[in-house]
């Protein structure tokens, strides 16, 4: 059966709105190549109006109706909207798996957590209220201190297409939980999702102007957003060049920005580890979502004595892979995003092979499948430290095998890298795992696992890999400004200066 794609306008203050211009990006189900419905393209025009109405709903009615209302009376809402995407889940799985091809399994599973998240953020935004004027210990007991957490203001949301409602939710849910109002941004290559989630809002009646989904292309609408004067904050999700322009316009403007960018993450497996579990986690940690995590550790570097054996582990794993369209029962590898990723890909494998590197496994279309952009899971080894596919993100199911000899050179290969997001180190002997996980310089590190994602925990890198931190506490003091307040309590003259009186 069909899945019907919804036609959705774009979503500003509180009411769907034609473009300006009226244009429209057609909508690719990456798994057929066929087209199953459009996107509004918004533009500078809509960008405008969409920060305007998110400033006048931060201020309206003296900011009691959203910014300094109770932190109660915004989990309200943000319950709510958990509630409903908990009804429509089944349909927000599918819609999301035919949108930007991620098997329907992890498409469920990512609702689960995007329901999980706007939960979570509900109970902070409540947390805050008891939060607000926290006394501040001083020196002195002529002055009392204390500490107000404001919202930041109106935050300009640009979110990428691999994770499309949950990434938009890792910063929607937080950001309204301070306080703030917003404009969400999501990519052109996979916004469904995120006009059902305005669909979702105007369901709930959260008040008009305090989220705002623009779609359309990066330079038509991500651009003029991250320009904006009167926006207040840009959080930004996606590759490193398009962050580097970002932190320079804010610059401009000497506005805040958090960046979850690029990254080509580490795996050590070390010679002590039982080798199917880890072979398992290897696979999971490259492959799943497609290949297409900016943490995907996309780099093995495995001890020299068992690298043979746990590589042709890795090739029986990688082959046992069921590619598919994503809605098939059992799909565990979907197609690429898009045929320009697709195509960057394939571009990715074929340098690798003409530096001198081995395609152990895959590197093409699989042979059942004549239509899609899919490509089969890639095993590369015989690669060296300057090979592009050892250095560049490929953002595909490509991985990339290098072998050690001492924890020192495994600890060098890892750190040598302009990224800095995840990494994971695999052995049984925990307090080596606990030296590396000091050792390797990374936003994240996973012991024994790769890539599992809690709410609670922050997640972010260093380096190229961006700065600031989302979920858990970390995500919502990203939208919040901290105002110090201090009073003089003595009944005493300050005496700083002599009193005219007295002269």
């Amino acid at each position: 059966m069909a899945i019907s794609v919804p036609s959705r306008q774009l979503f500003i203050d509180g009411k769907w709105k034609t473009p300006v211009l009226n244009n429209r990006i057609p909508i690719i189900n990456p798994a057929t190549e066929e087209i199953i419905g459009d996107i509004p393209a918004g533009t500078r025009e809509d960008v405008d109006l969409a920060v305007d109405a998110a400033k006048r709903a931060l201020s309206r009615n003296k900011g009691r109706d959203w910014s300094s209302a109770s932190g109660s009376v915004r989990a309200g809402y943000l319950r709510a909207i958990a509630s409903k995407i908990t009804e429509k889940k089944d349909e927000l799985g599918k819609l999301e798996a035919i949108d930007c091809g991620k098997p329907l399994d992890e498409a469920l599973a990512d609702l689960d957590d995007v329901i999980g998240c706007f939960n979570y953020y509900a109970e902070l935004a409540e947390g805050l209220d008891a939060k607000q004027k926290a006394p501040i210990s001083l020196p002195v007991e002529n002055f009392k201190s204390y500490v107000l957490k404001e919202p930041i203001g109106v935050v300009a949301l640009i979110t990428p297409w691999n994770y499309p409602l949950l990434m938009a939710t890792w910063k929607v849910a937080p950001a309204l939980a301070a306080g703030c109002t917003a404009i969400l941004k999501p990519s052109e290559l996979a916004s469904v999702t995120c006009l059902e989630l305005a669909e979702i809002c105007r369901e709930v009646n959260l008040p008009p102007g305090v989220l705002n989904i623009v779609t359309g292309l990066g330079n038509e609408a991500g651009a003029p957003l991250s320009t904006h004067p009167n926006v207040d904050k840009i959080a930004f999700t996606g590759s490193s060049l398009t962050g580097s322009r970002i932190m320079t316009a804010a610059a401009q403007l000497t506005k805040p920005v958090s960046l979850e960018l690029g990254g080509k993450s580490p795996i050590i497996v070390f010679e002590d580890v039982d080798l199917d579990k880890t072979a398992e986690w290897t696979i999971f940690g490259c492959f799943f979502t497609n290949g297409q995590i900016c943490s995907a550790t996309s780099r093995l570097i495995v001890h020299e004595s068992i690298a043979t054996e746990f590589v042709n582990r890795l090739v029986k794993w990688a082959k046992n892979i069921k590619i598919s369209d994503p809605l098939e029962e059992g799909c565990r590898l979907g197609p690429i995003v898009s045929e320009g990723q697709h195509k960057k890909v394939l571009n990715f494998i074929s340098t690798a092979k003409s530096e001198g590197a081995t395609i152990l496994t895959g590197g093409s279309r699989p042979e059942h499948l004549k239509k899609g952009y899919f490509v089969e899971p890639t095993i590369i080894t015989d690669v060296t430290t300057s090979m592009q596919i050892w250095r560049e993100e490929v953002f595909g199911p490509v991985l990339s095998v290098k072998t050690f000899s001492t924890e020192e050179e495994a600890i060098e290969l890892a750190n040598n890298t302009q990224y800095g997001l995840g990494s994971a180190v695999m052995s049984k002997d925990l307090e080596r795992c606990e030296r590396l996980s000091q050792a390797i310089k990374a936003g994240i590190v996973w012991i024994n696992c790769a890539q599992p994602s809690f709410i609670q925990a922050p997640w972010g890198g260093i380096k190229r890999s961006g700065f600031g931190r989302e979920l858990g506490e970390w995500g919502l003091e990203n939208y919040l400004s901290v105002k110090q307040v201090t009073k003089y309590i003595s009944d005493e003259q300050w005496g700083w200066y002599s009193s005219p009186s007295k002269l």
